[in-house]
């Protein structure tokens, strides 16, 4: 484990033996004052941080308690909320509130989390997997997937973001869960119940970017950001250059955060491709010795099909999201999103299902440039599969799901390949019963930017000859809309309703069998093969 992970030194207020102490980053400030509003009520009160060598700003409120709400002035500037917030009740630009982490009482003592070979991984949305859309709720709804055969759950970020609906990649106060789906207690709660049920809970973060809206970090520090190096989202984290000492602690505090606090068994990390770092010691490899160091796993949602970000002597990822599966099997099924790469013929599956990834070096049409490299000397359990995903459903104008697209036969099929393969296979809410809810795009951001994000959506859909009569291109549903949220929300009325009763009967046999039959998970790659007959 490397040495910047030893020894973090994590932003926020954090509740000590002689009150609350105060911590902020802020290397280009001269005075950082917090301002406080007691729980207690009474008079608000205030106190100037000290500055030390390395630009942090530190105190201690003698006085504070779990519960006051503070926030801080920079250089007579704000208030702002603090980057680091546990809790931010009255939304990402509102104030930040003291958490005692310590407060709630595990049940959880004798959990273990299954070995990464045995999981299937389910994803939700917190908001539209249930009618009330919170952590709370979601508990109810742990006894179904106990019963279908799902041991991990994996839930998509929660990190809080401007408004009361997101996917939860415009997060923005990273440390504190969304306050639309419950307290952090309620997440706690919602952990510690599916560990009692023999659930694991893998947590997506996003450490490629920040929103933009309610991002406060450049408040603090222009170090955040790297203005020489871009993404897709604008400016680089700056995770490698002058000051990046700092910014990568603060990102490896909340991979601490996710997994001391709450109790996560694993992360699973956005777009990693993304992540850019030309440093010797890359920050993905640095993330994996902080969770293996808690006992907890990690799986790369990454792009490049690159063997070095799941290899012992890589990044050491234990896991990588393997798309390739997951476009073969959309383009056998009708869906020609892919069809540039990929053919959907029983030898590519064949292929990707003895491999990984069909894409091992050679020429990607869609790139223009080869894409991967040899993945054959890799256990099959890190390469997670999927013939549905959030990306997959939602990218979609109207938020079809695969079964929507093909014949009931077809997708019956899928679904056994998928869950018997030797992959590591993830499910995503209501497909194991066909669920005819849509999942779309929805966002709730203020006006400037929802109507930015709104004409974003209609643009990237023109690209389509289907899609290039505007009359046409106005039918695609409007993320800022609240319908489009509302109407992706599960019906769970529907599984006790024929067709999805049987394929419910389906998914729950299948993965009965692959619990059931070691050799459906094997450790290795030898000692079973692939037959394209």
């Amino acid at each position: 484990m490397s040495e910047r992970v030893r020894k973090l030194r994590p932003q926020g207020a954090d509740l000590i033996a002689g009150g609350v102490r105060y911590r902020i980053w802020a290397p280009e400030r001269q005075q950082v004052e917090v301002r406080i509003q007691p729980s207690a009520g009474g008079a608000a009160r205030s106190l100037m941080l000290t500055m030390d060598a390395d630009g942090y700003h530190e105190g201690v409120d003698a006085a504070g308690v779990a519960g006051d709400r503070y926030q801080y002035v920079v250089d007579a500037d704000g208030p702002f909320p603090d980057p680091a917030s546990r809790y931010q009740p009255e939304g990402v630009h509102g104030a930040s509130t003291v958490v005692d982490p310590s407060a709630y009482t595990w049940q959880d003592t004798e959990w273990k989390c299954p070995p990464l070979r045995d999981l299937v991984l389910y994803e939700i949305h917190i908001g539209t997997f249930t009618p009330e859309g919170t952590f709370s709720a979601a508990i109810g709804k742990l006894p179904h997937l106990r019963d279908l055969g799902i041991n991990a759950l994996q839930i998509m970020p929660v990190a809080d973001f401007p408004g009361t609906r997101n996917w939860g990649y415009d997060g923005v106060s990273l440390f504190a869960p969304a306050r639309c789906y419950g307290t952090p207690d309620d997440l706690r709660a919602l952990v510690d119940a599916a560990h009692a049920r023999g659930i694991a809970v893998v947590l997506d973060v996003v450490y490629n970017h920040l929103g933009a809206d309610g991002n406060y970090l450049g408040v603090y520090s222009r170090f955040y950001f790297n203005d020489e190096v871009h993404t897709p989202w604008g400016a680089a984290l700056n995770y490698d250059g002058h000051q990046h000492a700092a910014v990568r602690e603060y990102f490896l505090s909340n991979v601490a955060c996710w997994l001391d606090e709450f109790h996560f068994d694993g992360l699973r990390l956005d777009a990693t491709h993304a992540i850019l770092d030309a440093s010797s010691s890359h920050l993905l490899a640095e993330i994996a010795d902080a969770a293996h160091e808690r006992g907890a796993f990690v799986i790369a949602e990454d792009e490049r099909n690159l063997a070095a970000v799941i290899a012992p002597d890589g990044h050491g990822m234990d896991a990588v999201y393997a798309d390739d599966f997951c476009h073969s099997i959309q383009v056998a099924l009708g869906d020609h999103s892919y069809d540039k790469d990929f053919t959907g013929s029983a030898a590519e599956l064949a292929d990707e299902l003895w491999h990984g990834w069909h894409y091992r070096g050679k020429l990607s049409k869609h790139l223009g440039a080869p894409r991967g490299s040899a993945s054959e000397h890799l256990p099959p359990e890190k390469f997670a599969f999927c013939i549905s995903n959030h990306d997959q459903v939602g990218n979609r104008a109207f938020g079809e799901r695969l079964h929507q697209l093909t014949t009931p036969a077809a997708y019956r099929a899928a679904s056994a390949l998928l869950l018997l393969a030797p992959a590591t296979p993830m499910l995503f809410m209501g497909q194991e019963w066909g669920a005819t809810t849509p999942f779309q795009y929805f966002t709730n951001h203020n006006d400037e930017l929802g109507r930015l994000v709104t004409e974003g959506r209609r643009k990237e859909f023109a690209r389509f000859p289907e899609f290039r009569d505007p009359v046409i291109a106005r039918t695609i549903p409007d993320p800022q809309s609240h319908e489009t949220f509302t109407r992706s929300k599960l019906d769970w009325a529907e599984t006790v309703r024929s067709p999805h009763v049987e394929l419910l009967a389906l998914h729950r046999e299948c993965l009965r069998l692959r619990a059931q039959e070691a050799a459906l998970r094997p450790g290795s790659r030898s000692g079973w093969e692939v037959l394209d007959l």
